[in-house]
């Protein structure tokens, strides 16, 4: 069934003409797949432009997820330039200033760097004079969600129907697609666009009709909901290093605390011999949380069921495919780990809608020059979005070190944070969206691995001095391990 929206514009015979078009005929410019994150953003920014707008969701109901619930300085920054900040508002959303790193009972605090306007290609003068120390945002996921569809609701030229998208409607002559098959209320119902947007999220169902890779998977995040959680440094999201996978501790309410534990597959202590997720929970992970944090990690455990998410790794895609576009999560992923993902939604959004604005590409039939820009939007997301992705893998092999060299590179991002200025201010800077650089990921990112030798080599008995020089060419073949695999799969097609 359509949701109505509540159009205005200077002209109402032509806005009831196509929104007539879109609620009898289901007819319009754009048809979009998913009402998330991305699917919502996107329909928003191609509307505001003019074009006529089909947002199908399968449920309209809030959604219950444990991830998709901290949005850094870059994502708030794209959402305000898509004009839906106020999204933000009203849903108990907790500011977040930087992040509290945990290493064995040592802190580190990393805030958001203060110059962070000189930092972003993006930021005018004017606005970083404005704005010198970025903020975030946590916040119940199910409550963002609806705020962002109630947005796109109330937004000219956008129908949102409640229906689940079953297949896509091909053109039997230029194996083009002209729109989506559904099912509404159990009856098979059809929706046409010149151009369709599929993004149906990380279990999405037309990924594999256009891209060859899957998704890799290795663990999965299990989650907790605190109440009245003490945690050490309110307002920054914080990561607990041990010798275990990493913890993520973050403020979503003014009560409720997110807890994210990593998981891998077949941990030994998580077997069911081991009493399985609760057994680990308990027994490994409890006793490596901050004092303050135990008592309500502990309830939450004796309370929550468990929940879990996996945590994949997807490279992206270009779209090839005339009539259709595949975004979001269901065409590139990457560890949650850094909370990356609605950043990288948000300004991909704000890219498609300019590459294709009407001044660029007046008819959205015009198949040739869609595909063209989308080869364009390919390669320009890749300052932000290729150092999301590289840095969350890698951060992620790094905070779950399971083998010496791992452990060496770990120690030695930590020291490196300990150091202050420029060893905070790029890494976290990178993390947040603010800097668009991939040198600067690679020059901190071999900057750490350095000290993580010299720490190496300096430590321990003199005497085995050259013992340790000799194995220290395994830590750095390590450091090359993990991050070359992932700027080849973003420099690929």
């Amino acid at each position: 069934m359509p949701i109505r929206s509540l159009p205005t514009v200077s002209e109402p015979w032509k806005l009831n003409e196509r929104e007539q078009l879109r609620r009898e005929h289901h007819e319009a410019d754009v048809v979009v797949i998913g009402a998330g994150i991305l699917g919502c953003a996107v329909s928003v920014a191609l509307a505001q432009q003019g074009r006529s707008v089909i947002l199908l969701e399968k449920s309209l109901k809030e959604p219950d997820r444990i991830v998709g619930e901290l949005l850094q300085p870059g994502g708030v920054s794209a959402l305000e330039k898509l004009g839906m900040q106020d999204c933000l508002e009203d849903i108990d959303a907790i500011t977040v200033e930087g992040y509290d790193v945990i290493y064995y009972g040592q802190e580190v605090k990393i805030p958001y760097p203060e110059n962070a306007g000189a930092m972003d290609n993006s930021t005018t003068p004017e606005k970083s004079a404005k704005r010198k120390r970025p903020e975030g945002r946590s916040f119940h996921h199910g409550r963002f969600i609806s705020r962002l569809r109630q947005k796109a609701m109330t937004t000219p030229n956008i129908t949102i129907f409640e229906t689940t998208a079953t297949d896509l409607v091909w053109s039997g002559h230029t194996n083009q697609v002209l729109g989506v098959q559904a099912q509404t209320k159990g009856e098979k119902d059809y929706f046409f666009g010149s151009l369709t947007i599929a993004a149906d999220g990380y279990a999405s169902k037309f990924r594999k009709e256009f891209i060859t890779r899957t998704p890799i998977v290795k663990s999965k995040f299990w989650g907790l909901e605190l109440i009245d959680a003490d945690l050490p440094l309110p307002n920054h999201g914080h990561v607990i290093l041990g010798d275990g996978s990493p913890v993520l501790l973050y403020q979503i309410g003014t009560h409720e605390t997110r807890a994210l534990v990593d998981i891998p597959e077949g941990l030994p202590s998580a077997s069911v011999q081991n009493g399985g997720v609760k057994g680990h929970l308990r027994n490994v992970v409890l006793p490596s949380l901050p004092e303050s944090v135990k008592p309500s990690f502990e309830a939450a455990l004796d309370r929550d069921r468990l929940r879990s998410m996996p945590n994949s790794w997807l490279p992206p895609s270009v779209s090839r495919t005339p009539g259709v576009i595949v975004l979001g999560d269901a065409m590139n992923m990457r560890h949650p780990l850094t909370g990356g993902g609605m950043t990288v939604a948000f300004n991909d959004a704000v890219l498609l809608s300019q590459l294709l604005a009407p001044s660029l590409v007046p008819r959205l039939d015009d198949t040739k020059v869609v595909l063209m820009q989308m080869k364009r939007f390919h390669w320009q997301r890749k300052n932000l979005t290729s150092v999301i992705n590289i840095l969350a893998q890698a951060l992620y092999s790094l905070f779950a070190a399971d083998d010496p060299q791992l452990k060496a590179l770990q120690l030695g991002c930590f020291r490196y944070f300990q150091m202050g200025g420029q060893c905070i201010d790029g890494p976290v800077g990178l993390l947040a969206g603010i800097i668009r650089q991939p040198f600067v990921l690679f020059y901190h990112f071999f900057s750490v691995a350095l000290y993580a030798i010299w720490i190496y080599v300096g430590q321990g008995n003199p005497v085995l001095l050259p013992v340790r020089m000799i194995a220290s060419v395994g830590i750095f073949y390590k450091a090359c391990v993990v991050i070359f695999p992932y700027i080849a799969a973003e420099l690929r097609t």
